[in-house]
């Protein structure tokens, strides 16, 4: 596909379009022109779009209205219905959702992330020394990449000498998504992880899926093994944002200057780099009534889409939005999405990026690109498939 240059909303589902950066002027237009936006079939299926943070932040607040149970992203109708639909966390509404949620919330908690975070620090140096030996370093798999898979995997039960190969499985199953025998494999071992857990229940996640209930019910085997198959897949999420903070401050030297000179500003600087990435882009919702917004009528049934990184910078809640300013305040961003489904790990996340920038801080003199990065070619998520750098220890 070439990107749509033009304004048209319907860019918007090419892939070519975001990786070019043109979707920031697409929904520009739309928040002020048409902010609940009717998309026609195409190879996906019919959708509305929004694009402002208030209308984005109120679809988040209202999950009687707006289902995730038969899915939140766009998939091409061929596909029809997520597999995953009514059993994982993120696609599952009110009450079940908040039994669902309650089953892991334990490990997800502030006092268990800080719990984490010597464990985390280990990681993060130890990734961090193999990418200042290395001549030339890619940030998004060599550093951000392997903390993420390597601290699910801690909290998943995955012993340490099998985190390397969890993160070569992952790395082929999600994030290139073309190896069908990776992704076997992936499920097979979590398979076996989860009989092991049966047998000798531990202090981790899968043990916790395991033993959780549900409306008084055990979950299935098919329940607990998607739901750990949504925890490993989250990480690209996870990874993209830890890897576009970095991106944000190659681009923005003068920030990252700031942030050497006054450590004061790591806390802002984090939920900086979390409305700057907003590495989900889309997150969709099922109609359960009808309704109507900006005087669009929308029926039960109708597929709604709404478009977080344009909420995020939205010029009636952000000023100066396209500016990357760390010591921004208030930054009421919608990055961790907001209400039920509020990200479970919006904790952990905060956690990982700011250990990650003060380690970098601490243990680098320099951090310069060793080429240009290339984006991530999708609709679902945004930031750098692969970002060069050459880094220099202290």
């Amino acid at each position: 596909m070439t990107a749509t240059t033009s304004l048209d909303p319907t860019g918007l589902v090419d892939p070519a379009v975001h990786a070019a950066g043109a979707q920031h002027e697409i929904w520009r237009w739309m928040r002020e022109h048409s902010p609940v936006h009717r998309h026609e079939p195409t190879h996906l299926p019919a959708f509305w779009s929004l694009t402002r943070y208030e209308d984005v932040r109120a679809v988040y607040r209202d999950p009687g209205r707006f289902s995730s149970a038969s899915g939140v992203l766009l998939r091409p109708t061929r596909l029809r219905e997520d597999p995953g639909a009514g059993m994982t966390l993120a696609l599952t509404d009110p009450p079940r959702h908040k039994e669902l949620r309650n089953t892991v919330a334990d490990w997800f908690t502030a006092r268990s992330v800080r719990a984490l975070e010597e464990a985390m620090r280990g990681m993060v140096r130890a990734v961090l020394a193999q990418a200042v030996e290395a001549e030339e370093a890619d940030f998004v798999h060599d550093v951000a990449g392997r903390l993420s898979i390597y601290t699910i995997g801690h909290m998943m039960g995955v012993p340490e000498p099998d985190h390397e190969t969890l993160f070569r499985w992952t790395n082929e199953a999600f994030e290139a998504g073309v190896s069908l025998a990776a992704h076997q494999e992936l499920m097979l071992y979590f398979i076996d992880l989860m009989d092991r857990r049966t047998a000798n229940p531990a202090d981790d996640l899968v043990s916790m899926l395991l033993g959780g209930t549900v409306e008084g019910e055990l979950l299935t085997e098919e329940e607990v093994l998607l739901n750990c198959e949504n925890l490993v897949g989250a990480t690209e999420n996870g990874r993209l944002a830890l890897a576009g903070a970095m991106q944000a401050f190659l681009e923005n030297p003068g920030e990252w200057a700031r942030l050497r000179e006054d450590r004061s500003l790591l806390p802002s600087a984090v939920e900086e780099t979390l409305r700057w990435t907003s590495s989900a882009t889309h997150s969709m919702r099922t109609a359960t009534e009808p309704m109507t917004l900006h005087d669009r009528q929308i029926a039960p049934g109708d597929k709604v889409v709404v478009w977080v990184p344009s909420a995020n910078r939205d010029e009636s809640v952000f000023p100066a939005p396209f500016t990357f300013d760390i010591s921004r305040k208030p930054n009421r961003h919608l990055a961790l999405a907001s209400g039920e489904h509020f990200c479970l790990g919006a904790t952990l996340a905060r956690a990982q990026a700011r250990i990650l920038l003060s380690e970098l801080l601490d243990s680098t003199e320099k951090i310069e690109p060793a080429a240009a990065p290339t984006p991530v070619h999708s609709i679902a998520v945004n930031g750098p498939e692969h970002l060069p750098v050459h880094i220099t220890g202290k």
